[in-house]
């Protein structure tokens, strides 16, 4: 009797450990497989939560099949106790071991609502904006420049929130000056900038930033990055460059990213200049004259004066041979590369051609021809403003 008891004992164990090992491979198999979402949605992770309560808001919201196993896979992984507080983008068809990756990876959040400070040329706004998972596109929920008297509700209220991103996007042309004053003026940074960065030292990009980041810190992340980017273009530079060092590649490149309006453009731009090197002839820019002026603090506001064109300063390409002293202005990669590459043309001049672009001419008296083109397209477009003036702009 005792004999069939232990072997019917054996044989439910074997059962078990077969059942056990059945459930075992298929609850491994739910957490490595593909999930049911079918779009994108927006994790939230609040500060102190746990594994339990995002399991069932990931069941909730229909990213995972089974809160249990999410949890399960988690411990099994030693990951339950790596949650970060934060807002997690979950892509359609994520496994559950593919999310949990996500939410305890670390690092910034990828998606909710982010706090954008832009600086540009004529102005710093402030952009609040929420990513749809679903469509992965940005809906603004506030807009505002930098110093505005009154502040958006929407944005006091969405800084003090623990999960929100912010950053910080510099735009090409900028000015050290501008990118010092902007980060001065933003709330959410600490910390003294020691003067101001020798111009064109700092990459225009857009830089990720936590609140309470130290704005020198974000200085010397702008001036390794374009450190890197001047290498790079330097190394890649064709031969024969009318340029001896990396710092007059720089200022070559400021004058490009200033001269150029359409980003196709910015190769043609600088064989202009590159050719009038090459043959002794002056730049003849004026950005490099209003730079002479406003020494880079803000815009000029106003068309440059015949005397301005006339006196002799070191920024005045009108009067100067070759470049001037330094940068005037803080290129991107793009125009890094168009000095380091400019097009082969014969081009020597150019000018505004009414659409955002240029007229690009070899002689004199097509360059004139071109210019008395652009002179028309001005009046029509003063007599166009002034009617609409005078009509409260409508038609």
């Amino acid at each position: 009797m005792w004999r069939h008891v232990a072997a019917n004992a054996i044989t439910f164990l074997m059962v078990g450990l077969f059942l056990v090992g059945g459930l075992i491979i298929w609850g491994k198999s739910q957490y490595d497989t593909s999930g049911p979402l079918s779009e994108a949605v927006c994790v939230q992770v609040e500060s102190g939560s746990n594994m339990r309560r995002v399991s069932q808001d990931l069941a909730q919201q229909g990213a995972v099949s089974s809160a249990a196993i999410f949890r399960i896979g988690a411990d099994y992984e030693e990951k339950t106790s790596q949650l970060k507080a934060g807002s997690f983008l979950v892509e359609p068809g994520a496994s559950m071991q593919e999310i949990v990756d996500v939410i305890t990876r670390g690092g910034a959040s990828t998606c909710g609502t982010e706090i954008v400070y832009r600086v540009g040329v004529n102005r710093v706004s402030v952009q609040v904006r929420e990513l749809d998972p679903a469509t992965n596109t940005f809906a603004e929920l506030a807009q505002f420049d930098q110093g505005s008297e009154e502040t958006p509700a929407a944005y006091t209220q969405t800084r003090d929130k623990a999960d929100v991103r912010f950053r910080v996007a510099v735009a090409e042309g900028v000015t050290s000056w501008q990118v010092v004053n902007a980060l001065s003026g933003m709330d959410i940074m600490e910390g003294a900038v020691d003067g101001v960065p020798p111009e064109g030292s700092l990459a225009p990009d857009s830089y990720e930033v936590r609140k309470g980041d130290d704005r020198a810190a974000l200085i010397a992340r702008m001036q390794a990055a374009q450190e890197t980017l001047l290498a790079a273009a330097w190394e890649a530079r064709a031969e024969d460059l009318p340029v001896d060092t990396p710092e007059e590649l720089l200022i070559l490149a400021s004058i490009i990213e200033k001269e150029t309006g359409v980003a196709e453009e910015r190769r043609q731009v600088a064989s202009v200049f590159v050719n009038r090197l090459n043959q002794g002839m002056r730049l003849q820019t004026d950005p490099t004259v209003i730079y002479g002026i406003t020494k880079g603090e803000g815009v000029l506001g106003r068309g440059l004066r015949r005397s301005e064109l006339r006196g002799e300063t070191p920024y005045n390409t009108y009067v100067i041979p070759g470049l001037p002293p330094t940068p005037i202005a803080n290129p991107g990669r793009a125009s890094l590369m168009a000095a380091a590459q400019p097009d082969e043309t014969p081009y020597i001049f150019f000018v505004a051609d009414g659409t955002g672009g240029h007229a690009f001419a070899v002689t004199l008296d097509e360059h004139n021809r071109n210019v008395a083109a652009w002179r028309r397209i001005e009046a029509e477009q003063g007599a166009a403003a002034a009617g609409n003036a005078s009509t409260g702009g409508n038609n």
